[in-house]
């Protein structure tokens, strides 16, 4: 239905403006909805195709080596140097200087000593006897 807009009052006019407005917003909203789902295809595809290399490259690389290569960083997990400080702490109370020169004697990497022994203490594999001073449960 077209109409005249030269005999339409001001609030007609501007319930027209709003309310192609609000189409002009859906339209807008639905497009950009099409190009998230077209995007989202595009990203599974590369995920898939990178995978695919990948599992190619770890292939040549097990039949020249004849072992899978590691993406894991070095140092591994801390279980090791945990089961140390609560081996080390059954023979008695000790301090944190005294703690981190026995592992460092035995090998064990104590860069996050603090942090090893809080969990430890969370857990309930260790108590604290004193400001720096730990004992094994």
């Amino acid at each position: 239905m077209q109409r005249d807009i030269s005999k339409l009052t001001a609030q007609q006019l501007y319930d027209l403006a709003l309310r192609k407005e609000r189409e002009e917003q859906e339209k807008g909203r639905e497009a950009a909805k099409a190009k998230v789902a077209e995007l989202k295809v595009k990203k599974r595809e590369l995920l898939a195709k990178h995978k695919k290399e990948l599992s190619e490259l770890e292939r040549k690389i097990t039949a020249l080596t004849g072992r899978k290569s590691s993406t894991r960083k070095a140092g591994g997990r801390a279980g090791g140097t945990s089961a140390a400080i609560v081996k080390l702490l059954k023979s008695g109370e000790m301090d944190t200087k005294g703690i981190r020169a026995k592992l460092e004697a035995n090998g064990h990497k104590v860069g996050n000593l603090a942090q090893t022994l809080a969990y430890l203490k969370r857990v309930g594999r260790i108590a604290s006897t004193g400001r720096g001073r730990y004992k094994a449960k």
